[in-house]
C-alpha cells in the first residue's frame, strides 16, 4: 500500500482536475451568467472579509464582548422584513415591526437588511449612552440624511458635526424664555379654533383636524409672521377621511408621510424612487408658499427694514439677519416647523382621546383650571407652574402616547452597550434604533401598572422609585446635546390650549359613529398584548403618532 494514502482522501485528484474551472469560467459562457457570478463571488469574498474584520474588532473590545442576537427571517438578507414591516405599518398597532420579537429574542436584537445591521434597543442604558454619554459616536448619519433630504434637507434635524452646531447656535436664541412666554399668538389661535369646534354643539367633529389646524395656523404665524389661516377651512364631515383643507397643510402632511416609506425599503429605497420623487409635488407646494415670504424678508434686509422690536421678530426674521443663504434659511424652517407642528398636534390630539375616556380625569383636570384661572381668564406662566395636575396630565399622554414613537441613530465607531450583565457589540455603520414607545410601557421600568393611563404616577411615590432614578425611560423630547429647543414652548402651547377647552368644556365623549369605517381598531386586538386590548381609536405613525382616520368626538359646553 502506498504510504500516500495516508495523506490524500478519495476526491484529491478529483478536485484538483476540477480547479482550473473553479477560477476560470468555461470560454462558452453567457455573458450575464458570468457577471452574475462575477457577482455573487464578489458578494461572498466580501462578506467573509466583512465578517473576518467584524471578529477582530469585536475581540479587540473585551473576551467577554457578544454579538447582538440576530432575527432571521426565511429569504436571503432577510429581504422578507420588508413586505413583512409595511403589513405591520399598515394594519398593525404603533412599531409592530419591532414588537414581536422582543419577546422571542429580548430587549435587543439586530436585523439584518441586505446585509447591513440595523439593531433595535429598547433599553434605557443603550439610548443614554447614544443620545449623551457617547453622543460623539452616534450620528443621524448618511442613510437617515438620505431618506429624509427631500424634506428636511441640511437643516438641523438632518445633519451632525460642525453643520449641526452651526444650526443650532442659529436657532437656540430664539426660543428665549420672554418669546416662548408670550402667549398672544396662542390666545388668538386656540380661542378661534375652540369656537369653530362649539360651533358644532350636538355634531361629531374631528378633534385631530381642527388641533392640527391650530398647531398649522400658530407654526406659520410663528415662524413666517404669515398665518395660512388653516382654520378657516371648514371642519370634516363625519364619513369622510378627506377634507378640503389648506395645500400647505395637507402637501406639509402629504410628503412626511412619502418620506417615511422610505425606511421600511432600507438600502432597496433609491431603486423604488429611481424615475420619481415622491416628495416631489407636495415639496413644490410648500417651497411655493415659503419662498415669495423668504424673498420679501431679503428684500427689507437690503432696505433696512426689517423688524427690530424683538417680541415682534419671527424666526424668519431672525435667520435673515443672520444669512442670506436661501436654502439653508429654508430648510431651517421646514425642520422647526415639523418639530413644533405636528408634535404638538399629535400630544394635543391624544390628550382629549384620553379625557374622553377617562372622564374622572377630565372632572379632576377642569377643577384645577378653574380654581387657578377661572372661567374666562388667559393662562399665565404662573398658573402652568402652579398646575402640578395640568402637567402630570400632560406628561402621562407623553408617556403612553409620544408625539416621536421611533427614531434611531448610526454608530460611527465600534463600541459596546452594557446591560443585564452582558456587553454587546455595536458594529461601525450600524443603525441603532430606538422606541420610546415601547420602553415608556416596560412594566419592570415603570411598575405592573406601566400600560395603565394614570396621571397620579407623577404625583406619587411612583415618581420617586421610577423616574427620578432613571430619567431616560422618560423620553418624548429627546435627551443630551440634541435635546429639543422647542420643549417648554410645547409645553406652553399645549397647556394653554387645554386650560382654554376645559374652560369651556365640562364633557367630551367618543363619537364611534362618525368615525370611518374602515380606521375602527381590529377586532382581534381586544385579546392582543399592551394597550391595544384597550384602545377605543387605530394609533398610526408616519414621522409623528396620529389616529387613523382621525379623532371624532361629540363635547358638551359648559354652563359657567
Amino acid at each position: 500500500m502506498s504510504s500516500q494514502s495516508n495523506y490524500w482522501g478519495a476526491g484529491t485528484s478529483i478536485v484538483l482536475r476540477r480547479f482550473p474551472r473553479l477560477l476560470l469560467p468555461p470560454t462558452n459562457i453567457s455573458r450575464p451568467a458570468l457577471a452574475a457570478s462575477l457577482w455573487l463571488l464578489h458578494k461572498l469574498t466580501n462578506r467573509a472579509i466583512k465578517s473576518y474584520r467584524r471578529n477582530q474588532e469585536r475581540r479587540q473590545l473585551g473576551p467577554d464582548v457578544i454579538e447582538v442576537p440576530s432575527v432571521e427571517f426565511k429569504l436571503p438578507w432577510n429581504i422578507d422584513f420588508i413586505p413583512f414591516a409595511n403589513e405591520a405599518r399598515e394594519r398593525g398597532y404603533v412599531n409592530d415591526a419591532m414588537a414581536p420579537f422582543l419577546d422571542s429574542v429580548g430587549n435587543i436584537f439586530n436585523l439584518t437588511l441586505f446585509g447591513e445591521d440595523f439593531i433595535f434597543t429598547n433599553e434605557p442604558e443603550h439610548v443614554k449612552a447614544m443620545l449623551s454619554t457617547d453622543f460623539g459616536n452616534f450620528v443621524k448619519g448618511r442613510s437617515n440624511h438620505e431618506k429624509m433630504f427631500s424634506l428636511l434637507g441640511e437643516g438641523v434635524f438632518n445633519v451632525d458635526g460642525d453643520m449641526w452646531k452651526f444650526h443650532r447656535s442659529m436657532t437656540r436664541p430664539y426660543f428665549s424664555r420672554e418669546r416662548i412666554t408670550h402667549f398672544e399668538l396662542f390666545a388668538r389661535h386656540s380661542d378661534a379654533a375652540i369656537s369653530k369646534l362649539l360651533a358644532h354643539p350636538h355634531g361629531a367633529v374631528d378633534f385631530q383636524d381642527l388641533v392640527s389646524k391650530f398647531t398649522m395656523d400658530s407654526a406659520s404665524e410663528f415662524l413666517f409672521g404669515i398665518n395660512v389661516r388653516s382654520l378657516d377651512q371648514s371642519l370634516p364631515l363625519p364619513h369622510t377621511t378627506e377634507t378640503e383643507g389648506n395645500r400647505f397643510s395637507a402637501a406639509f402632511t402629504g410628503v412626511q408621510a412619502h418620506a417615511v416609506v422610505r425606511f421600511s425599503y432600507g438600502a432597496l429605497w433609491p431603486y423604488m424612487e429611481l424615475f420619481s420623487d415622491r416628495t416631489r409635488k407636495d415639496m413644490s407646494i410648500i417651497e411655493a408658499f415659503i419662498q415669495p415670504i423668504l424673498e420679501a424678508k431679503l428684500g427689507l434686509k437690503k432696505k433696512g427694514g426689517l423688524e427690530d422690536e424683538e417680541e415682534k421678530e419671527t424666526l424668519i426674521d431672525h435667520l435673515v439677519k443672520l444669512t442670506d443663504d436661501e436654502k439653508l434659511i429654508k430648510d431651517e424652517l421646514l425642520n422647526i416647523m415639523v418639530a413644533g407642528r405636528d408634535t404638538t398636534a399629535s400630544t394635543l390630539t391624544f390628550a382629549c382621546y384620553m379625557l374622553a375616556t377617562n372622564p374622572h380625569v377630565l372632572s379632576k383636570l377642569r377643577a384645577e383650571v378653574l380654581d387657578h384661572v377661572g372661567t374666562s381668564s388667559h393662562p399665565t406662566i404662573e398658573n402652568f407652574k402652579e398646575m402640578k395636575y395640568l402637567r402630570a396630565v400632560i406628561n402621562e399622554v407623553l408617556r403612553v402616547y409620544p408625539p416621536v414613537p421611533l427614531n434611531q441613530r448610526e454608530c460611527v465607531n465600534s463600541t459596546v452597550f452594557n446591560s443585564g450583565g452582558k456587553q454587546y457589540f455595536i458594529p461601525a455603520g450600524a443603525a441603532v434604533i430606538y422606541s420610546v414607545l415601547f420602553m415608556h410601557t416596560r412594566k419592570d421600568l415603570w411598575g405592573d401598572d406601566a400600560e395603565v393611563f394614570d396621571p397620579e404616577r407623577w404625583l406619587d411615590d411612583r415618581y420617586k422609585k421610577y423616574v427620578l432614578p432613571n430619567p431616560f425611560i422618560f423620553l418624548p423630547f429627546n435627551a443630551g446635546p440634541r435635546i429639543c429647543l422647542g420643549q417648554q414652548f410645547a409645553y406652553n402651547e399645549i397647556s394653554f390650549f387645554l386650560i382654554r377647552l376645559l374652560q369651556r368644556v365640562d364633557q367630551i365623549s367618543l363619537a364611534p359613529d362618525a368615525q370611518p369605517s374602515n380606521s375602527h381598531p381590529p377586532k382581534s386586538w381586544a385579546a392582543g398584548p399592551g394597550r391595544r386590548a384597550v384602545e377605543k381609536i387605530w394609533p398610526k405613525a408616519h414621522l409623528t403618532l396620529y389616529s387613523y382616520g382621525g379623532l371624532w368626538v361629540r363635547m358638551k359646553e359648559a354652563r359657567n
